[in-house]
């Protein structure tokens, strides 16, 4: 399975969503068919760009709660001080990937940042 994790400002658009997950593939050199899942956090349910997102794009969104979110959140590689005071983890986007990617998942690398959005890209440990 594999896992793309959305972080973001609020009332990004849909655009802004898709061009940060098709960045963070291409950079992992993955197609947009690879995908298994987006994931977010509950704080970040409100976005409807991350859903209409899943629906272009025919993937489930996972909606992580706080606590498989902070579980996870060792495992992140990047720090944002406002990720960690806002959503209690140092990157909503990795974190998200982690929990929904299910135990043993890896990120393929650090977050991708493009505008408002940031997407990481983990792999479940049954994959990897």
């Amino acid at each position: 399975m594999m896992v793309a994790g959305i972080g973001s400002r609020k009332g990004v658009n849909v655009q802004d969503v898709l061009a940060a997950i098709e960045t963070a593939l291409e950079a992992h050199g993955l197609a947009m068919t690879a995908l298994s899942a987006l994931a977010t956090a509950s704080p970040k349910q409100g976005e409807q760009a991350i859903f209409s997102a899943g629906r272009e794009l025919a993937l489930p969104v996972i909606v992580v709660e706080d606590a498989a979110l902070k579980a996870a959140s060792p495992r992140a590689i990047s720090h944002s001080n406002l990720s960690q005071a806002r959503a209690g983890t140092p990157s909503v986007s990795e974190a998200s990937a982690l929990a929904a990617a299910g135990k043993g998942a890896k990120l393929l690398g650090p977050r991708t940042l493009l505008g408002p959005v940031t997407c990481a890209i983990a792999i479940s440990g049954d994959a990897a």
